[in-house]
């Protein structure tokens, strides 16, 4: 990797700098920087980079705007205020670095660097010091066509990347490049917007006009009127000539308005006279409308009165005509049958016998199976309307009067059952929700059972691989919580400090030895948890700075004759040196400070309060050495899921129940729907007409008996 020099001004030794600055810019194969990566370290500072004419300062400038402002914007070179062709995306992938002509008369010809089998890459990291935030923008070039445009690839990673550790050895073959750059977990697009989008995103910045700004600034040379400069690019577009035109359009609105107002007065005041004479006869006019119009209204009220009153006995009797009509079909099919059998009769009277009993036999044997049939549906109707409570059915009035609440109990069982299956489903969900909680915490029992330690089970797992992978024991790499505990005389503040110190107490303390490994580690492992570890390198005399009367440093201790003694005393000097204010007058003088109820304020006017916790949690709690008081809450929780889970339990067995015998009753309703008249049920009357035709063929057989023949 070669450097460039470049001066630099500082902004003060150890000062944090809030923003994105520039931390480091890397080139491959741009321009005249080939052969190999070349870097510029900016550090977040003011940057002078100076040379001779030609000595590629310009080229460096066109590799940031290109990083940042969107291709169909960029103009490379303006920095040097050359004109708008005289460099291109294509000349600087390709290194053209001079121009040659040939034979006479021929046009000259730029010479290139690199041949059409290259690749480039622009590299640039931005750190922000003030979240310790680390994003690196990138972008890949290589020509597709080899007389066209070269083609891109746009590379967004929040963490640090350089060209010579991730952009090169990859064999030249872009997909393999692509490849091991997605298996790192970066962000790869393929046109500019969504890059645009996503490093705007963590950069903070809401409007792309701030990169337009960008670029235009560039080089104030390309300025020409600094008012149109400041009207294009730095304010936001007014359509002043619409809405002009608007105010004036709603200006003649109001002015016709204000005419016709005028208008009407002046016409009023003429008729008002006219109006006065005529008052009298319009009083009287007005009378005799408003009587015909209640007239009217009383003669509606009363039919509706009566079509009201009415209503429910012209119900009753269409279903008493409905049960008539039925009853009449009946007799009248039995009438008929009754004259076609006296016809029958007569005949065979008069014939002094014949087939008729034949036919008799036939007819008994038609009507039995029909009886039979009706005799099984009215037993079924009857078992079915016990079930569902519904009096039993002697006639056609009785079976419609069923009908109607065998409909009605069967919306009402839909509707039951609906809201039925709405709780069982809630019910399930939150037997599920309080059953993970519970095994969770059953979880971290276990584990707090078998040590010392209040650190959650999970950050526990994970320091144990982290152990296991670089072969030392557990203790070698402490949790800061395992260090650091409340001084039992200070127990009113133990909830503030577990609230403020509830971050770093799970910070993981590396020894500079194994730093190294450590971070490889983490780096290629998933942990699948948010892990804070500090490198911890060995102590300098004179590091600890001075302490509030009331800080909250008085109120901890440090876990005896531990090594990281002197940099956990240090970093809780410099980072939690607030002081323990008993009233809001004291909290709101000091520049930092928290009081009991948690209310924590930090460097600057930062404040903060954080109750989506309780205060006195102690299931949260993470500082100190002992775990009893942990483990005693735990245990209380334990039992009180428990006994939710059995009343959840309880209830779902209920609502599963309940289930069962709607669906049964629905079952039940929906077979007693398919009944659709009582004459599928009325078997009485064909047991008569059965007897009656019995009684029949045994006149007709005692008068064939009696014949001469």
């Amino acid at each position: 990797m070669t450097e460039l020099q470049g001066l630099s001004r500082g902004e003060g030794a150890g000062a944090t700098r809030s923003g994105f600055r520039l931390d480091r810019l890397e080139v491959l194969n741009w321009g005249t920087f080939g052969g190999r990566a070349w870097g510029l370290d900016a550090a977040g500072q003011n940057t002078l980079l100076t040379g001779d004419i030609g000595s590629g300062k310009s080229t460096l400038v066109d590799a940031i705007t290109t990083l940042l402002v969107p291709p169909q914007k960029l103009a490379y070179n303006r920095a040097a205020g050359a004109e708008a062709r005289e460099r291109s995306l294509r000349s600087y992938v390709l290194g053209h670095f001079k121009s040659e002509r040939g034979e006479v008369g021929t046009a000259a010809k730029a010479v290139a660097l690199r041949g059409k089998d290259t690749y480039s890459v622009l590299l640039a990291r931005f750190v922000n010091e003030g979240f310790e935030q680390t994003v690196t923008l990138a972008q890949v070039f290589w020509l597709k066509d080899p007389e066209g445009q070269p083609a891109r690839l746009y590379v967004v990673a929040d963490k640090a990347l350089s060209i010579a550790e991730d952009f090169t050895h990859f064999g030249g073959d872009i997909k393999q490049l692509k490849k091991r750059l997605r298996r790192a977990g970066l962000e790869l697009h393929e046109s500019f917007p969504p890059y645009g989008s996503a490093f705007r995103r963590r950069f903070g910045i809401e409007n792309e006009q701030a990169l337009d700004l960008f670029h235009q600034t560039v080089s104030m040379k390309s300025v020409g009127n600094l008012t149109e400069f400041v009207r294009q690019h730095m304010l936001q577009p007014f359509p002043v000539e619409s809405r002009i035109a608007a105010l004036m359009a709603h200006f003649d609105d109001l002015n016709r308005a204000h005419e016709a107002v005028l208008k009407a007065k002046a016409q009023v005041e003429l008729l008002e006279p006219l109006t006065a004479d005529c008052a009298p006869s319009r009083v009287a006019g007005v009378g005799n409308r408003w009587i015909a119009f209640l007239s009217r209204r009383a003669a509606s009220l009363v039919r509706s009165r009566k079509i009201v009153s009415l209503g429910a006995p012209a119900a009753k009797l269409s279903e008493e005509l409905a049960s008539l009509d039925a009853r009449i079909q009946g007799q009248e099919e039995l009438c008929a049958r009754r004259e076609t059998e006296r016809d029958d009769v007569k005949a065979a009277i008069a014939a002094n016998g014949g087939d008729r009993i034949e036919k008799i036999k036939s007819e008994i044997a038609r009507l039995t199976t029909t009886l039979v049939e009706r005799q099984k549906r009215a037993s079924r109707y009857d078992e079915l309307a016990q079930r569902m409570r519904l009096p039993r059915v002697t006639d056609a009035q009785a079976f419609a009067a069923n009908q109607r609440e065998i409909e009605d109990a069967r919306e009402l069982a839909e509707n039951n059952r609906a809201a039925s299956q709405n709780s069982l489903t809630d019910a399930t969900v939150e037997f599920q929700k309080l059953r993970e909680s519970h095994q969770e915490v059953e979880r971290e029992l276990a584990s707090l059972r078998n040590r010392r330690s209040n650190i959650p089970w999970r950050m526990l797992a994970v320091r144990a691989q982290l152990c296991e992978e670089l072969g030392v024991e557990e203790d070698v790499l402490p949790f800061t919580g395992e260090l650091l505990q409340v001084r039992p005389a200070e127990s009113a503040w133990e909830g503030a400090i577990e609230r403020l110190l509830h971050g770093f107490g799970l910070s993981l303390l590396v020894p500079d030895l194994h730093y190294a490994n450590a971070a490889a580690w983490v780096e290629r492992t998933h942990t699948g948890e948010r892990l804070v570890y500090y490198r911890v390198r060995p102590q300098r005399a004179g590091e600890r700075g001075s302490l509030h009367p009331d800080s909250l440093v008085h109120k901890l201790d440090v876990r005896p004759q531990s090594q990281f003694w002197g940099w956990l005393d240090t970093e809780l000097v410099k980072h939690f040196n607030h002081a323990c204010c008993h009233t809001v007058d004291q909290f709101q003088r000091e520049p930092r400070a928290i009081t009991r109820a948690g209310q924590i304020k930090g460097g600057g006017e930062r404040h903060e309060k954080d109750d989506r916790h309780r205060l006195d949690d102690r299931s949260r709690y993470i500082l100190g050495w002992t775990n009893d008081a942990k483990i005693a809450v735990l245990e209380k929780q334990s039992r009180d899921f428990e006994a939710r889970l059995q009343v959840v339990a309880e209830r779902i067995s209920l609502l599963q129940s309940e289930q069962s015998q709607l669906v049964e009753k629905l079952g039940c309703l929906a077979t007693l729907e398919t009944f659709e008249s009582f004459r599928e049920l009325d078997w009485k009357p064909l047991a008569v007409e059965i007897e009656a035709s019995s009684r029949i063929g045994g006149c007709s057989r005692q008068l064939r008996t009696n014949s001469p023949h």
